[in-house]
């Protein structure tokens, strides 16, 4: 099961990346997202909270962005971590950034039922493994 979660992670990731779309059909209705990046730290909560938060709050801050997929560690039976190396212009400031974030997802029943989004590949692990992701 746990190797089909992260064939879901991989496709889901991979199609936004390739479309600019999420793929809707991997998210559950109402899947929640926590952005630990975002200052409020606000829940988005369903496809269309899940809308926003990728084409205004986040995506607002860019002028541009690239992101490319480095590693999806299989955790244990629910969770999967995509590692990805971030490049982003800053459309207020127009300062560049390279980084590694992660994000972790929540898989159940073939869905993604929650995505935590980190600085860093190591605050991913420590969320799961302390209970917070």
């Amino acid at each position: 099961m746990a190797e089909q979660n992260v064939e879901l992670v991989r496709r889901g990731f991979e199609h936004f990346l390739a479309t600019g779309e999420p793929a809707w059909d991997t998210l559950h209705e109402h899947v929640e997202v926590r952005d630990h990046d975002i200052m409020d730290g606000r829940e988005y909560r369903g496809h269309a909270d899940v809308r926003r938060w990728l084409f205004e709050d986040w995506a607002s801050a860019w002028s541009e962005y690239n992101a490319e997929p480095e590693e999806y560690i299989d955790v244990d039976a629910e969770h999967v971590v995509a590692v990805f190396r971030i490049k982003a212009t800053g459309r207020a400031s127009g300062v560049s950034i390279e980084r590694q974030d992660a994000m972790v997802y929540v898989v159940r029943d073939q869905q993604v039922t929650h995505i935590d989004y980190y600085n860093s590949k190591q605050q991913a692990l420590e969320a799961v493994a302390g209970g917070e992701a």
